[in-house]
């Protein structure tokens, strides 16, 4: 939720210029280490292999979300 306090409802290019300014880009930086770290120690913890994870969830979501079908679409795969 604190990274995401950085960047609700502000556009692509609006993010990319507050991510110019040094310290909000420190505080930002420190968000996704946080995040980071404890998705790391989590899944040594309840021994989930992440590299395994990401790939099935990948596989899933080239079924869910064709390329033909979703590329420049911002839409649940329901309604492609």
């Amino acid at each position: 939720a604190e990274l995401l306090e950085h960047f609700r409802f502000l556009s692509d290019d609006q993010a990319r210029r507050l991510l110019l300014t040094p310290r909000k880009r420190k505080e930002v930086e420190e968000e996704l280490a946080d995040i980071l770290f404890f998705i790391l120690r989590f899944s040594q913890r309840f021994q989930i292999d992440l590299d395994e994870a990401l790939r099935k969830k990948l596989k899933k979501n080239a079924t869910k979300y064709p390329i033909k079908k979703a590329r420049g679409k911002n839409l649940k795969y329901t309604e492609l």
